[in-house]
């Protein structure tokens, strides 16, 4: 559900979910790809929120949005979620291999919006 109302959004090119393990619950955290010129700011946030909040629930709204330059695809083109949030939590990443583009789980490592509330 929060994959199709944030790419409904035109500044949003494709977007990712996963949850976040924060003291001794999960955080929602929403990772963007953005167009060409746009930027992340806080008002992009606001919109993106109150685009998830006003069509779906309040609980869906992510706790942290960050935006990145790509996103991990499988070769058949699926988004890997599973790859971003093993890394997030600084696991390993099972069958790298299986991704297109395995570089781009480089930019999810020791991010440092992830280590606060």
């Amino acid at each position: 559900e929060i994959y199709r109302q944030v790419e409904h959004l035109d500044e949003v090119v494709e977007c990712l979910v996963v949850g976040q393990e924060w003291q001794d619950d999960v955080r929602i955290v929403l990772f963007v790809r953005l167009r060409d010129g746009v930027r992340l700011d806080e008002t992009l946030r606001q919109k993106i929120r109150a685009q998830i909040r006003d069509n779906t629930t309040p609980r869906h709204v992510p706790a942290k949005i960050l935006a990145v330059d790509d996103l991990p695809r499988t070769i058949s083109g699926k988004l890997s979620e599973l790859a971003v949030r093993n890394t997030i939590h600084g696991r390993p990443v099972d069958n790298t291999d299986a991704l297109a583009n395995p570089q781009a789980l480089e930019q999810f490592r020791a991010l440092p919006e992830l280590e606060t509330d």
